[in-house]
């Protein structure tokens, strides 16, 4: 069998201040949704077997009418071409009880060869020569172990299991969100001839048999350098290679010593970066200014960058300081924020004894994933 796994597509996230100037809508969410549609396009060219999606479809629990629109669109396309949809529930679109009806019960209706998992439980799924185990996000660290222990793998199918987390595996912990779970070791198993993976947003080998197709659109600068598409799956020859999707180009244009530099010659420099990388219309870029001091004044001339800001989505500015080891934005997206590794910084900064920091870290945490559960749960 021949699959394709994708995730993380994160359908009606909005940023940036510009607008479509035909619908209204913000231009990065019109993006988004504009390059889903192609990417079910490109995926059906490709004729899979079937097509994982491994969570995150949606970026709230209460998706905007155009996403579902959306997603809807693309159910017809898959319908018509005869390629069933696995997908499962992962944390951004996850309902936080069991009592509230999730946004993917909407999508069972359809009359596509759809199985979603989005019930706080292991389910699985027979397609041809394979059985698919799902293991939606859940509501507690537990409840993955206890869905896991469900498993039994059939003897003569292969065997796919799907879920959404961060495996332990990892070093990198950028992901440290609200509802996000890590996936112990042991769940990833190497008695699956496959296990397509979810929440982590960079395309990455975990395991011989375990992957992350990471996220089919670059959602915050943080993923600047990471691979973006899906992964295209034979079972039969254990075979995993990338598979190209449309998505917005975001390019780093480098960084730009600026000791001694005139600002004026600070904005050109910038103008110069962004034009040689050939940019298409509405991408988005990232410039790094390094030792930009008080001699600069002002600093750069933001008349002067309007022409570039124009032809592009967004234009992310980072100053670097002596003074600072990393760099920061100019103007911060208060969406790129995690909250709970702030607050772990500044606690840390407070000479605490070893107890007062670990009970304060314990209640604050708890306090800022409510508030934060509160506002996803609302969120438009």
């Amino acid at each position: 069998m021949n699959l394709i796994h994708i995730a993380d597509t994160h359908l009606g996230l909005a940023a940036f201040s510009r607008l479509d100037p035909e619908s209204g809508m913000n231009l990065r969410e019109k993006q988004i949704y504009e390059n889903f549609l192609k990417t079910i396009d490109e995926i059906i060219k490709q004729t899979p077997d079937a097509l994982i999606h491994a969570g995150d479809l949606f970026d709230t629990v209460k998706p905007k009418t155009k996403a579902y629109t959306t997603v809807l669109e693309a159910l017809e396309r898959l319908h018509a071409a005869e390629i069933p949809l696995i997908i499962i529930a992962g944390n951004h679109s996850m309902v936080k009880t069991r009592y509230t009806t999730s946004p993917y019960e909407v999508l069972t209706y359809h009359k596509s060869a759809i199985k979603a998992a989005y019930k706080f439980r292991y389910e699985q799924v027979e397609i041809g020569d394979t059985v698919f185990h799902l293991i939606p996000n859940m509501l507690r660290p537990e409840d993955y172990r206890t869905a896991y222990d469900q498993i039994e793998l059939s003897p003569d199918h292969n065997n796919v299991l799907v879920t959404h987390g961060l495996a332990t595996q990892l070093k990198d912990k950028r992901l440290a969100t609200v509802a996000e779970h890590e996936l112990d070791g042991t769940i990833l198993s190497d008695r699956f001839d496959y296990i397509a993976l979810g929440h982590y947003h960079r395309q990455c080998q975990v395991t011989d048999n375990a992957w992350y197709s990471g996220s089919t659109e670059f959602l915050t600068y943080g993923e600047i350098a990471d691979a973006k598409g899906g992964l295209i799956v034979d079972l039969g020859r254990r075979g995993v290679r990338h598979l190209e999707l449309p998505k917005t180009p975001m390019a780093d244009c480098g960084t730009i010593k600026c000791g001694g530099m005139h600002p004026g010659d600070v904005t050109a420099e910038i103008i110069a970066r962004v034009e040689k990388a050939g940019l298409p219309r509405y991408a988005m870029a990232q410039v790094t200014l390094d030792g930009l001091a008080r001699e600069h004044g002002k600093g750069i001339d933001t008349k002067e960058l309007a022409g570039v800001r124009e032809q592009l989505l967004d234009l992310k500015i980072r100053v670097r300081t002596e003074a600072e080891e990393s760099p920061v934005p100019l103007q911060q997206d208060i969406r790129l924020i995690d909250y709970l590794q702030e607050f772990d910084a500044f606690i840390g900064k407070k000479g605490l004894s070893e107890k007062q920091r670990a009970y304060i870290a314990e209640c604050g945490t708890e306090v800022l994933k409510t508030v934060m559960d509160e506002h996803r749960e609302t969120a438009e």
